[in-house]
């Protein structure tokens, strides 16, 4: 796949260039901007969103943590844990439990990227691949579609797949995403969005903001960050945010949510009286705060980012789930399509 130079792409979405990978492929950022003023960056390496940037009381706050350079990207994969800010997870997200899984009497051995697991589909994952742009759409409700080619065995997962992601930005300041995949083989897919967020601006403290999430059990897991099996029932649990409480921290759960039109989690700035609602069809979100690569890391317009500053919503199957079977099934067989949905929904508060 190359990038389509359209020349209406180029001119209605901004079309800029972000910088050059060290073989050479060019960077782009495209912007998606509503009547509203509500505006989203996305560059096509890993399919990345570096900004949205939401209209408050006439001025525009930034409310995801990114880098205003390529090479800052790159970079923070060398760090001991990568932060992923803004991009595309895959092949599958979430970790796999000693590195391995067995699909059609056959074991896949991958990559031990995370204490011997697997971790957001090992250590050159989606989120550092240059996709293409395959098409793009202007005027109201823009979008912007990316496409990937996973080769047969990219990072061990078999099958030769075809990603597609649309971004939708639309007039009521819902960031759509819509993902679609084919594989040549049977193979596992779990795909999610690692935005961190912050509704007061991207050098806020996501501790006071509040969130919701409507989920009454979580996946337990061990020492590790490994699912057991068992699920976790979070009534009377410090976890259990049915009801609105502040934002944990540190916090890196799945939360087993099953709605696929109601919100199923928020966010919530008092300060800068903004919500974000999250919709999916996916069967948990996973909630993360957290980590030990902030203090190294210097964000956009020279901020100092730290374990506070964002908070991720990923929106996913269960982690480790081809080698839990009564977990949501995992795998894609050859010539069937998986699709997923998730929308970021802003509105501010009364």
């Amino acid at each position: 796949m190359e990038i389509k130079h359209i020349s209406h792409l180029k001119d209605a979405h901004n079309c800029k260039l972000f910088g050059l990978m060290p073989n050479k492929d060019e960077i782009y950022s495209f912007d998606l901007v509503n009547k509203n003023g509500m505006k989203v960056q996305i560059i096509n390496y890993g399919a990345t969103v570096t900004s949205i940037q939401i209209p408050v009381d006439g001025k525009l706050t930034d409310v995801v943590l990114g880098f205003d350079n390529l090479e800052s990207y790159l970079e923070s994969y060398n760090l001991p844990s990568a932060p992923y800010f803004g991009t595309t997870v895959g092949r599958y997200a979430g970790r796999i439990h000693n590195a391995t899984f067995s699909l059609n009497d056959k074991k896949f051995q991958l990559d031990g990227n995370n204490n011997g697991n697997t971790l957001h589909g090992g250590p050159m994952g989606f989120g550092r691949k240059t996709w293409s742009v395959t098409d793009a759409k202007t005027g109201e409700n823009p979008s912007i579609t990316f496409g990937l080619l996973s080769e047969h065995l990219d990072e061990n997962f078999p099958g030769e797949m075809t990603v597609y992601l649309t971004y939708t930005l639309t007039e009521e300041n819902e960031l759509k995403l819509d993902y679609k995949a084919t594989s040549t083989e049977d193979t596992i897919i779990n795909l999610t969005h690692h935005s961190y967020f912050n509704l007061d601006g991207h050098d806020g403290n996501v501790l006071e903001q509040q969130m919701f999430i409507k989920s009454a059990k979580m996946l337990e897991t061990n020492s590790d960050n490994i699912p057991t099996g068992d699920f976790t029932d979070l009534t009377d649990h410090d976890f259990d945010f049915r009801t609105t409480k502040n934002c944990p921290f540190p916090i890196d759960n799945s939360f087993v949510v099953n709605s696929k039109t109601e919100i199923v989690a928020q966010l919530i700035s008092l300060k800068n009286k903004l919500r974000m609602n999250v919709y999916t069809d996916q069967p948990s979100v996973h909630i993360y705060v957290g980590g030990n690569c902030f203090g190294k890391l210097k964000g956009k317009e020279n901020v100092d980012y730290n374990a506070q500053s964002g908070i991720c919503f990923e929106t996913q199957n269960f982690p480790d789930a081809p080698n839990q079977t009564h977990f949501p099934n995992a795998v894609l067989k050859k010539g069937e399509q998986y699709a997923q949905k998730t929308v970021y929904q802003f509105e501010t508060l009364n």
